[in-house]
């Protein structure tokens, strides 16, 4: 059994978020720029396996996709052919970044700390992989 990885993708950097073993909750892990996205995989699947990935996708309040998803569709298609036996699933990143914003406020992450972007972006990418890890035991406990 193996980790499933979460993807903020943006055109400069990508928050990356790993689940525990168990699969119970998410952890913010890293932020990369897209070039180096298959470095990284490489490097985690010599110590790791990877059962999913979870990247956020973006829509609007009419639940139509955003605009940004002439970047984000091909990273997707690249991700299925690259890696054809593990499940790409999207998941809604509305107000994402606003939530990882507000929780690094909560936090006590002070004013500098908040200008790292990359910091957003791995936040961003674990609240995408721990909604759908809960939106999974939601559905496997209506079952």
């Amino acid at each position: 059994m193996g980790r499933i990885i979460g993807i903020d993708y943006g055109r400069k950097r990508m928050g990356i978020a790993v689940t525990d073993p168990l699969k119970i909750f998410a952890s913010p892990l890293k932020s990369i720029s897209p070039d180096g996205f298959d470095d990284f995989i490489n490097a985690f699947l010599k110590t790791d396996e990877i059962e999913a990935f979870v990247v956020g996708y973006p829509v609007q309040l009419n639940n139509k996709p955003s605009d940004s998803v002439k970047y984000i569709d091909p990273f997707i298609r690249k991700l299925g052919k690259r890696f054809p036996g593990i499940p790409v699933h999207l998941a809604d990143e509305r107000f994402t970044s606003r939530i990882a914003f507000q929780s690094m406020i909560d936090g006590g992450v002070g004013k500098k700390g908040r200008r790292d972007k990359g910091m957003v972006d791995r936040i961003s990418a674990a609240i995408i992989l721990q909604s759908f890890l809960d939106a999974g035991k939601k559905s496997n406990s209506e079952q």
